[in-house]
């Protein structure tokens, strides 16, 4: 069976996104990285449960886009602080709007 978009570009936007947070300075690490990291994961998460809980998908998918939207502004704030160049944030922004859009798209088919 071949996997969802959504799915694929969020496990490797995930994947990107651990890679990144643990170069992060130790004095961020445990603030803004651990933030980042548990909105990644969380979001992850609610879309795997959305899938397995057909009753309560809308409200799943509800909570993943906030999720999203705080890895929206937490990725902002990393590089306002300087903890990510311009260039991997203008590539998580490219990300997660696209993420974003198979969400919506997901979120409209409910």
């Amino acid at each position: 069976m071949k996997e969802s978009p959504i799915f694929v570009k969020t496990y490797d936007f995930t994947k990107w996104l651990l890679e990144h947070t643990i170069k992060f300075p130790k004095s961020q690490r445990f603030v803004m990285a651990k933030r980042i990291e548990e909105a990644a994961l969380n979001f992850y998460d609610l879309l795997l449960l959305a899938v397995k809980k057909e009753k309560d998908r809308k409200s799943f998918l509800e909570d993943a886009s906030f999720e999203l939207e705080r890895i929206k502004h937490y990725m902002r704030l990393s590089k306002d602080l300087n903890l990510m160049t311009l260039k991997q944030y203008e590539y998580s922004s490219k990300e997660i709007v696209e993420i974003g859009r198979l969400l919506g798209g997901w979120i409209k088919k409910v």
